[in-house]
């Protein structure tokens, strides 16, 4: 396996832990408290060599802590997964705005806080302004350095996101589109003003196939639009449509998990975020859109269908 050198990136390094898709659909299980090998093997439809992989490798991550014997183990949230609640919550505002399904249509978010049913925003902690990523510069932060990372060639997963059983699978849709770390990678680099192929190839250790299937992916899936730069012979250009850009306070819940989480040197973050919509440094913050308050996972009760659950806590 080739090694490559790439600039720094939280965005990179947390999607190196869990920006997989069997990962992110495990997660989502046991915040849902599925915590049994086999609980989550029926939910998620993955197989047992996949699933042993993967709760080993969150294991190894501190992201889950297994618990019981080797006969009857359960798995758990950490204080790292659970600081992942408000990525969760911006990938359900993002299903929710672009699909009509039954699933994301029957979810219920009640702000325990001032009771009443909410939908979470993404707001800058300065000026409190929703944030939209076009409002957003970045320069490099302190941790501005190279990453070492694996050139890794695997394909995508061929498992669409109506073939997983979960009734609580509320997002489905965003894990199959962000699944696959280059998948993603390839978005987050997208709203650095990156447009043409070489420049996307430039930043990613990945094979020239495997990028332009990503590439075409997201154009199919309505990411990305295309326009010619060049007739003889034709190339195109990638822009972020409005769904694309929607997906940015996603990415910054991301980015700011691995800041937290994901910087092995302790030299801070490599990238800092300026909201140019008020000068300020960008700190950005989920809140509920009735009263205006940062949610926290044991402030939301969180119904689905005739499911229902407090929002999970910390395990560690």
């Amino acid at each position: 396996m080739t090694e490559l050198t790439t600039r720094a990136s939280s965005i990179n390094r947390a999607l190196d832990q869990i920006g997989d898709k069997w990962c992110l659909l495990i997660l989502q299980e046991v915040f849902w408290g599925i915590n049994s090998f086999g609980g989550i093997l029926q939910e998620t439809g993955i197989s047992r060599g996949v699933l042993s992989d993967r709760l080993k490798w969150l294991q190894d991550h501190d992201c889950l802590r297994r618990r019981g014997g080797a006969r009857h183990p359960s798995y758990h949230l950490t204080h790292k997964s659970v600081d992942l609640y408000h990525n969760a919550l911006m990938a359900v505002a993002w299903e929710d705005r672009y699909y009509d399904t039954p699933d994301i249509q029957a979810v219920r978010l009640v702000h325990r806080n001032c009771g009443k049913r909410f939908e979470p925003l993404m707001t800058c902690g300065h000026c409190h302004g929703a944030v939209d990523g076009r409002d957003v510069s970045f320069q490099p932060g302190p941790g501005a350095t190279r990453d070492v990372r694996d050139k890794k060639v695997r394909r995508r997963s061929s498992l669409s996101a109506d073939a997983i059983p979960s009734e609580r699978h509320v997002y489905r849709n965003l894990v199959n589109l962000v699944g696959d770390r280059w998948t993603a990678n390839v978005i987050a680099l997208a709203f650095h003003d990156l447009h043409r192929f070489d420049e996307f190839r430039r930043e990613l250790p990945v094979a020239t196939n495997i990028l332009a299937d990503r590439m075409r992916f997201l154009v199919e899936q309505g990411i990305f639009e295309t326009r010619p730069y060049q007739q003889r012979p034709l190339r195109h250009e990638y822009f972020l449509t409005d769904k694309g850009w929607d997906l940015f306070p996603w990415f910054l819940t991301v980015l700011q998990w691995g800041d937290r989480w994901c910087d092995p040197d302790g030299a801070g973050p490599p990238m800092e975020l300026t909201h140019t919509a008020c000068g300020h440094a960008l700190q950005g913050r989920v809140v509920c859109d009735q009263c205006g308050e940062e949610v926290r996972p044991d402030e939301v009760d969180f119904t689905i269908l005739n499911l229902e659950r407090k929002a999970v806590r910390s395990s560690g």
